[in-house]
């Protein structure tokens, strides 16, 4: 997710912070205030995320406003006063400090509303690893995970993060294969602090060049929308075509109506969709949120007939310029699993995005701090008898 240390007004004193409710206007002030956050970790997510109850939380020292984060609330089944409160990717403290000095009275406010647990996502990488790296994982056949690739990097204050919140009781909420109910820890990412497009496109591999020349060639025709009703509906049925193909379960329109409606409410330029049309067909089509410094690649459709044509190239390539043009430390791939098995796959997507240039990241994860230990075990058992 590539974010920055934090601004001055993040770092705490000798004080320690307090925890207490803001009013959106106060988060998105501070929001504004940093370099990169997480899109989930802004007001407007909580408008989306219809079926939690949100609420933005802030830490003062006096009066001074030093961290911020969304928290939304799920009520267990058939125990409505009890909540797991959850923070995704965030929140937006300086991880750098005492994360106790930051985190308990976190966990007091959140235990008298009634929270049963806390679940967070500290927004740091633990390690990364370089596209080369990654290519000679995939095709050395000893190697079957990112983490057994010797020779990355790490990054100290992530892996002091994560001994610190297993120290203090926290749980680890990662799964094996990197993809859950939660947000993924292993992401792809492609840094853009310094580079050209031209630099962009030499550290992209061969393949990834050759289709963006070839839409080009096609006549793929890229633009970029607002999300009015006729362009979302036109996306979503690409979207449902993709689900088929690829066998996941789509998100309805109004889901992506919502989003769009939250999020461009929040700030015009925070949500953009990506439209690819070859002679007069749409072929792909992609979303691509924006906060600050932080480009992420939300969604993707394609169509099956087009596939020829390489419009999914043509606007990935659209939306790492415009990311590059607008100033970003970071274009955000998402979610990969650490699997470099040829047999696995889910291996299909990692050289996918592999072919971009740029790295795999290793984040620290989700967490849960259990504040009323047996309504989490029941809660718990639960999740797992439903699959998760």
């Amino acid at each position: 997710m590539s974010f920055n240390p934090p601004s001055e007004a993040m770092r705490p004193t000798a004080v320690k912070p307090i925890v207490m409710p803001i009013t959106a206007a106060e988060h998105m002030a501070f929001v504004r205030a940093q370099r990169s956050v997480s899109f989930l970790q802004t007001p407007a997510w909580g408008r989306v995320k219809t079926e939690w109850r949100s609420e933005s939380l802030g830490w003062f020292e006096g009066r001074r406003l030093v961290g911020a984060g969304l928290v939304l609330h799920r009520p267990v089944p058939r125990l409505d006063r009890f909540t797991l409160a959850y923070l995704p990717e965030g929140p937006v403290i300086d991880w750098s400090g005492d994360i106790g000095a930051w985190l308990d009275p976190l966990a007091a406010h959140l235990k008298a509303q009634g929270a049963f647990a806390i679940r967070l996502g500290p927004p740091l990488r633990t390690h990364t690893w370089s596209a080369a790296q990654v290519k000679e994982g995939i095709a050395d056949p000893g190697s079957k995970r990112l983490t057994e690739i010797s020779g990355h990097w790490t990054d100290p204050v992530g892996a002091r993060v994560a001994s610190r919140l297993r120290g203090a009781g926290w749980l680890p909420q990662n799964p094996e294969d990197g993809f859950g109910v939660g947000h993924p820890q292993f992401k792809y990412e492609v840094p853009l602090v310094g580079r050209t497009e031209d630099e962009l496109l030499k550290g992209m591999n061969q393949q990834w060049r050759r289709n963006i020349k070839k839409s080009a060639k096609e006549g793929v025709e890229v633009t970029v929308s607002d999300g009015g009703p006729e362009d979302l509906r036109a996306f979503h049925d690409l979207y449902v075509h993709t689900a088929e193909r690829d066998h996941f379960t789509p998100r309805p329109l109004r889901y992506f109506e919502t989003m769009f409606a939250a999020l461009s409410a929040e700030d015009p330029e925070r949500i953009k969709l990506y439209l690819a049309r070859h002679q007069g067909d749409l072929a792909a089509a992609t979303v691509m949120v924006r906060v600050g410094a932080h480009a992420v690649y939300s969604y993707g459709a394609s169509s099956t007939a087009k596939r020829e044509v390489r419009a999914s190239n043509a606007c990935q390539w659209a939306m790492i310029r415009d990311s590059l043009a607008a100033g970003c430390d970071v274009y955000d791939l998402r979610g990969i699993t650490p699997t470099l098995d040829a047999d696995d796959p889910h291996v299909g997507l990692v050289q996918f995005k592999v072919g971009t240039g740029g790295q795999a990241a290793r984040y620290v994860g989700e967490w849960d701090l259990p504040l009323r230990p047996m309504v989490y075990r029941a809660f718990d058992l639960y999740m797992r008898r439903r699959g998760r």
